[in-house]
């Protein structure tokens, strides 16, 4: 409650939070458009792949020259250490080996990290986590994006004694997005391919939020960040608004459609038909809290939270959240409290790469919402028991047999470089589960 007056002292000593920004895509440049009216707040170097367009954004979005003549542009990843001062790094290039490699050396460097990349996060999170500890800086979700503000929703509730009967989110959804490609996921979007190349929207990614590949990788976050669990074969997606999430979102032996108590999972905005779900929450989160006794079941009626028939079951929701322009809380959160906004605590939930069509061996992955394989989520036992591949290392690497359409593919299906730092971050998480 108190960052705002925090982060303006610390602007009056002239002593502000100083950040390096690494993918000053979407996600980071909603972030940048937010800096110049943070007090106490800095951005004084941005990594992208490409400066010159990183430099455009900040221009984009109502940057002023001055700010822009101080702020170090650069495609080397390796001036973070050389830049004095810094205190928090914010990684949000999207990419799940980049992102380890540069969480890796923040953290090395002493420097607190906000990891914007969920898929760095879900394929080596725990281990990044410890490694932060040990080191004794913050290692961060990323406040806007939609598991950090789940894993508020789930600390409120138990800070305020509930226990926690589901979490999650919503997002549009019907099974047959599973097997959508980048060919043709614009007309799901309302799109044509022509709008789309002018808005600079990259097909894979939105292709990847929309064939259940993103939704996967959130809800294995928030999992392991909030010590929920996760279906066994991956999330139900029930159509569902937000006056039904008590109703929908119960065990099964209570009437609802999950697998028992304190589960993940996301609801879908549309119907099976097609037609929409009447008050959706396509761009919200939210948490369903069971009554301890009937006094504070009683108390839900009362003050008027949405319940199940029982009264025993109640939701609190938030219908909408602003990506990258919330990003400021979890740095000042980390500077300045050294506290993350949720964190990955243990390994409970995994995402595997399952095939989208039927593939031949020799066929070579390409990874998030691309032409071959979705991401699904599992409980990490199982993938760790399995050796299923994890959806992030699922790119440029080749298949040494057959997979069916809507199978998942293991480790040992594909040929996987044992010197990558990401597939030896995978292995130390499997060896420490097994």
């Amino acid at each position: 409650m108190n960052l705002a007056s925090l982060g303006k002292a610390r602007a009056e000593a002239g002593r502000p939070v100083r950040v390096a920004l690494v993918g000053a895509g979407k996600f980071g440049s909603m972030f940048l458009s937010q800096v110049p009216t943070i007090a106490g707040l800095e951005v004084p170097v941005i990594v992208d792949l490409d400066p010159h367009r990183a430099r455009d954004a900040c221009r984009e979005v109502g940057w002023d020259a001055e700010r822009i003549a101080r702020t170090t542009f650069t495609g080397d990843a390796a001036a973070i250490a050389n830049s004095a001062g810094l205190e928090v790094v914010v990684e949000a290039t999207g990419n799940p080996e980049a992102g380890i490699a540069h969480a890796l050396a923040a953290i090395e460097a002493g420097l607190h990290v906000v990891m914007v990349n969920v898929e760095a996060d879900v394929l080596a999170g725990p281990v990044l986590a410890a490694k932060a500890r040990e080191r004794g800086v913050v290692y961060s979700m990323a406040y806007g994006d939609q598991p950090a503000l789940v894993a508020e929703l789930v600390d409120w509730a138990r800070a305020t004694g509930f226990s926690v009967t589901a979490a999650g989110k919503g997002t549009k959804y019907l099974p047959l997005y599973h097997k959508v490609t980048p060919d043709d996921v614009w007309r799901h979007y309302g799109l044509t391919p022509e709008e789309a190349k002018a808005a600079g929207m990259n097909p894979q990614m939105f292709n990847s939020f929309l064939d259940g590949t993103k939704s996967a990788l959130e809800m294995a976050a928030i999992a392991n960040a909030c010590g929920l669990d996760v279906p066994h074969d991956g999330l139900g997606f029930p159509p569902c608004g937000v006056d039904d999430l008590a109703h929908v979102l119960r065990p099964r032996e209570a009437g609802g459609s999950l697998e028992r108590e304190g589960m993940v999972e996301v609801v879908s905005s549309l119907e099976r038909d097609g037609r929409p779900v009447f008050r959706d929450l396509r761009w919200g989160v939210y948490v369903v809290i069971k009554a301890p006794n009937d006094y504070a079941a009683a108390c839900f009626r009362q003050y008027g939270l949405p319940t199940d028939a029982t009264g025993r079951y109640a939701a609190m929701y938030k219908p909408f959240h602003l990506i990258g322009m919330e990003l400021s809380v979890s740095i000042l959160s980390a500077a300045l409290r050294g506290e993350p906004t949720g964190a990955t605590r243990e390994w409970r939930g995994d995402v595997a790469a399952v095939a989208k069509r039927d593939l031949a061996a020799g066929e070579t992955l390409d990874g998030e919402g691309g032409y071959t394989v979705y991401g699904r989520l599992v409980p990490a036992s199982r993938s760790s028991r399995e050796r299923l591949l994890p959806i992030g290392l699922a790119h440029g690497v080749m298949l040494s047999r057959a997979v069916m359409a809507g199978k998942p593919i293991g480790m040992d299906d594909v040929s996987l470089d044992q010197t990558r730092p990401a597939v030896r971050l995978r292995e130390e998480m499997i060896a420490g589960l097994n």
